[in-house]
């Protein structure tokens, strides 16, 4: 597994300002080292609403496994899910608080 590094915080940066699209290819290793980590929930982002509500969800991995629905606001704007997402799994790898404003 790619070794994510927290001093990267021009990554931080790279994804806060533009969470969807092309990323460089650091920063699309560090979310593919993010999103596969053992340690953290399978986080997911279910469309409750067509193009209009999210709501963050966890899901184990398989084709017909259950999707859980977690006690959060729902979001409007699915960039601004992404930064919380990318936010959650940041605290839970380095015991560090993002801001909240993408």
């Amino acid at each position: 597994m790619t070794p994510i590094d927290p001093a990267r915080k021009d990554l931080v940066e790279e994804f806060r300002h533009k969470t969807v699209g092309h990323h460089s290819g650091d920063l699309r290793r560090m979310l593919n080292a993010m999103r596969t980590h053992p340690d953290l929930p399978p986080y997911i982002l279910v469309c409750t609403k067509p193009q209009r509500e999210w709501h963050l969800a966890t899901k184990v991995p398989g084709r017909h496994s259950e999707v859980e629905l977690l006690d959060h606001p729902p979001f409007h704007d699915p960039r601004d899910a992404e930064w919380t997402v990318f936010r959650l799994r940041w605290a839970a790898l380095f015991d560090e608080e993002l801001p909240h404003e993408r």
